[in-house]
């Protein structure tokens, strides 16, 4: 089972209906509290109309109030239904206090939680007591309600004001997530802009030079064909040149960085719900191709633990080390998961291993846990001559 099958965040609505039976379980488990009245109802206390419809009252509250909570918790309802909803709690919480006793008074709690989980603070942190005086009142009314009151003011306080932290932590996740998402879209915005600024240089001064030299060429054809064709011969040489510093540009764009993955590998490995060791140095002075390899590496290794180690511990290392044939800077990756599945190498272990052939550099792996065998390693290492140092 994947842990993005078993987890669905606040504020978001469930994907699954895994997710969404998780959620409702977390919501239900609180439900325990209920076994007040059911007992009420359990122990014959009522005529069997009474006890119907006690039933009845009871499986009504409990489906309004789970309705509201899960829905809200998971995409913000409108004010009206909110506060329909919460009307309808409370008038049917009096009215089944006051019908069956002080057993049921413990229903004006979920009310107070329901107000804590739906409502705005500044409305909820005087709804709340109101809602606590209106059980402390009820209660006044019926036989016996002085230790059942007691027991259940400062639970009714309590649970709906924990609610209003539930609710705040909702809203914030809600909004952390909408600003990761606009700073991404910025993001590629910002990248888009640079891309279109370096084509622009790239291409401006080759593109209205071959302009200018093919009128020129075309008004020196008729009659000057030999200097129309060194005219043409020079817009060959600028169109290649200008075919090669795009070429140049795009192949920049595309090679990944080490920096850059390290920062992929920390945000990938979270969101899959890993615990992350990444480091937050990157080598000075390495190669570029030796670090392209390790940056295609680090990224295998990291799409290997998120989609087929079920792992819940991940480290990455990056160390030079000194070793008989020299230098070499060591990439490990190594996470506590279910360990290799015995088929050989991938197609993702090939071809990493291709790439540090062409650096002089070796690949190795190996369990995490030599002796249960769990776990996976992977070690890349390339030649290095460099220290370590922080990135700005």
């Amino acid at each position: 089972m994947r842990d993005d099958e078993m987890s669905v965040g606040p504020g978001r609505m469930p994907g699954t209906a895994r997710q969404a039976g998780i959620k409702l379980l977390w919501i239900g488990i609180w439900l325990a509290f209920m076994s007040a009245p059911v007992k009420d109802l359990a122990d014959g206390n009522h005529t069997p109309w009474a006890t119907a419809l006690g039933v009845l009252g009871l499986l009504v509250f409990v489906g309004a109030y789970l309705v509201l909570v899960f829905r809200h918790t998971s995409k913000a309802l409108d004010v009206f239904r909110v506060r329909a909803f919460l009307v309808f709690l409370g008038a049917l919480a009096v009215l089944l206090s006051l019908t069956f006793g002080t057993r049921w008074l413990v229903l004006f709690v979920y009310v107070s939680v329901s107000v804590g989980a739906t409502l705005p603070l500044r409305t909820a942190r005087w709804l709340i007591p109101a809602v606590t005086a209106l059980l402390v009142g009820v209660g006044a009314t019926l036989e016996n309600p002085r230790e059942i009151i007691t027991a259940l003011v400062f639970p009714a306080l309590l649970g709906g004001f924990a609610m209003t932290g539930v609710r705040q932590l909702v809203r914030t996740t809600v909004e952390l997530r909408e600003a990761r998402a606009t700073v991404a879209q910025l993001a590629a915005n910002e990248e888009r802009l640079r891309l279109a600024r370096d084509l622009h240089d790239l291409l401006g001064h080759s593109l209205s030079l071959i302009t200018l030299k093919s009128e020129l060429a075309g008004r020196m054809l008729p009659d000057r064909p030999e200097l129309a064709a060194a005219q043409v011969a020079d817009i060959e040489q600028v169109s290649r040149q200008a075919l090669v510093d795009v070429r140049s540009a795009v192949t920049g764009y595309r090679r990944p960085t080490l920096p850059g993955e390290l920062a992929g590998a920390r945000t990938a490995l979270a969101a899959a719900g890993v615990t992350a060791d990444v480091p937050a140095e990157v080598p000075d002075g390495l190669p570029e191709e030796a670090e392209e390899v390790l940056a295609w590496g680090l990224r295998e290794a990291v799409t290997n633990v998120v989609r087929h180690s079920g792992a819940r511990r991940c480290t990455v290392t990056l160390a030079p080390r000194q070793t008989l044939d020299g230098r070499v800077l060591e990439l490990t990756v190594a996470d506590d998961g279910r360990g290799a599945s015995g088929n050989g190498p991938g197609n993702g272990l090939t071809g990493i291993t291709e790439r540090l052939a062409a650096v002089h550099g070796t690949l190795s792996t190996r369990p995490t846990h030599q002796r249960s065998g769990k776990g996976f390693t992977m070690v890349l290492s390339v030649p290095f001559e460099s220290g370590l140092v922080s990135p700005e």
